[in-house]
């Protein structure tokens, strides 16, 4: 899953980011400059870019890559 650059995943409706799950069995990206929200569960590597922004969480069973993002 690879989430392109300066994109929003905005939740609608009254969801919660803690209730909601993206599974990936593959890499998953989020680039630059990008807003994700939700809980990601990755078999590998989870990589977010520079000023990349997340409202959940990041799980991943091998590692996590942060370059200046939160």
């Amino acid at each position: 899953v690879t989430q392109a650059t300066a994109t929003s995943v905005l939740l609608a409706g009254g969801a919660s980011p803690g209730n909601i799950f993206w599974q990936s069995a593959g890499a998953f990206a989020i680039d630059t400059g990008a807003h994700f929200e939700g809980i990601v569960l990755s078999q590998t590597e989870v990589t977010l870019a520079t000023s990349a922004t997340v409202n959940g969480r990041i799980l991943s069973q091998t590692a996590v890559t942060l370059d200046a993002a939160t």
